[in-house]
């Protein structure tokens, strides 16, 4: 790629990056538990009946060690609590503490306020477009090509 063309994926990433460090920048501000990227994506793809840790590592995309080391350290400092699954003995139910909760309500708030900031900045169309955009089904990923002889 020449230098002066950045990837979509690049750009989402770059996108998500903004969001992720105001966030935490907000956060630690306030003087809320401090958090990594990772721990903030585990916070985001967590439903509020419970996810296992499987299913947390696979919404992130990310190892089952990672999400497991994640869920751990957000469990010790209260944010997140393990239970038993109702549907399988074997398998534990990772879900917000009371204090999680309160913290992605936080989170949510400061989210808000900076899609307001972005929507100040490159104006309100763009965000309502680009939020449609993304939130259009793409449909699963493409089958890789033959290749070529």
């Amino acid at each position: 790629m020449d230098g002066g063309h950045r990837s979509l994926p690049q750009l989402l990433g770059e996108g998500r990056k903004w969001f992720d460090d105001a966030l935490l920048a907000a956060l630690e501000a306030a003087g809320a538990e401090q958090v990594s990227s990772t721990q903030l994506q585990l916070f985001a793809v967590l439903d509020e009946r419970g996810t296992t840790v499987s299913e947390l590592a696979r919404r992130m995309g990310v190892t089952r060690q990672t999400a497991h080391k994640a869920v751990h350290t957000l469990v010790a400092v209260g944010l997140l609590e393990q239970a038993p699954d109702p549907s399988s003995a074997r398998r534990l139910l990772i879900r917000r503490t009371p204090k999680g909760r309160r913290a992605h309500e936080r989170a949510t708030h400061i989210l808000d306020g900076l899609e307001r900031v972005l929507a100040a900045r490159i104006g309100e169309r763009s965000v309502t477009e680009l939020r449609a955009l993304l939130e259009m089904p793409w449909g699963e990923p493409p089958e890789p090509a033959a290749p070529e002889d």
